[in-house]
């Protein structure tokens, strides 16, 4: 408190002073300009040449004749078929195992791994359509060797 006064009341007298004294220095000249400057105001004037936001942005389009989507182009002829893998195209028993080497040496895991190995480059789901069938009979076909070596090994 200062001189009777509580801290509310002498905040108030503070600013009331500094109200005055800011009052006293804006009648003289003043180099500051109150309000927004005339810098940032988009300017008013109606010219017939002055073009507007959409305007500019068309005026750098292509021409729509230059724009055709790919979907109604007529093609001149249809695309030919991917040719298919060489290793789709063997299909026998004997050219698999042959693939899969599965010896007498093969354990459980070494099993599991050529499966692997196998159904990477086989799988049905990572071939084009037109030859999931072949990879379709060949991850049959491997399957069933590796499952029946995998038996093997409990019957040694």
């Amino acid at each position: 408190m200062l001189f009777g006064q509580s801290v509310f009341q002498s905040v108030l007298t503070r600013l009331k002073e500094e109200r005055v004294e800011d009052e006293e220095e804006e009648t003289g000249a003043s180099f500051r300009i109150k309000g927004l400057g005339l810098g940032f105001v988009a300017p008013t004037d109606d010219k017939p040449n002055a073009a507007t936001a959409t305007e500019a942005y068309f005026a750098f389009l292509p021409d729509l004749a230059e724009i055709v989507p790919a979907a109604l182009v007529e093609p001149d002829e249809p695309p030919l078929p991917p040719p298919i893998p060489l290793h789709l195209t063997r299909l026998t028993l004997e050219e698999i195992a042959a693939e899969l080497a599965i010896g007498p040496k093969d354990t459980e895991e070494t099993l599991g791994e050529k499966r692997r190995h196998f159904a990477k480059a086989n799988h049905p789901d990572g071939v084009a359509p037109e030859f999931r069938e072949n990879a379709n009979i060949r991850m049959k076909t491997a399957n069933l060797l590796i499952d029946t070596a995998i038996k093997d090994l409990f019957w040694r």
